[in-house]
């Protein structure tokens, strides 16, 4: 059966990740730091395919290039999944954890609209809405 994103959980994507891998017996090179910069080169892969478009320029043409970029999102995510599963990190807890502190960093009266990192944003008046 094939997964959408409003069915499946993140420990059913680790769970399948964790069979996979075992499948091959990869788990002796799925440490901490390997992942980490697995994660990295899948990353760049996905950069790569934005390589010289520009913001208000061309961009890549979504025909050809959209299932490029949905498979190295798909290797970023499994990288991602493998190293919180092989770390013990619960990411939807720790995802849950960064948005509250994300929240009270960037309040919205200061950052709706605003690039500025939290720093720069404390000197600041409120916004109007």
């Amino acid at each position: 059966m094939p997964w959408t994103s409003d069915e499946t959980t993140l420990q059913q994507m680790q769970d399948r990740i964790r069979r996979f891998s075992a499948e091959r017996s990869w788990a002796r090179y799925h440490n901490p730091r390997n992942l980490a910069m697995q994660i990295s080169v899948e990353a760049g892969e996905l950069l790569q395919l934005y390589l010289w478009s520009s913001d208000d320029g061309p961009q890549p043409p979504v025909a050809t290039r959209a299932p490029k970029v949905e498979e190295e999102m798909a290797d970023v995510a499994i990288s991602l999944l493998n190293l919180a599963a092989v770390t013990g990190i619960d990411l939807a807890a720790a995802i849950e954890r960064k948005l509250e502190k994300n929240a009270a960093r960037y309040p919205v009266g200061k950052s709706r609209g605003r690039l500025e990192k939290y720093d720069e944003l404390a000197d600041l008046p409120d916004l109007q809405e």
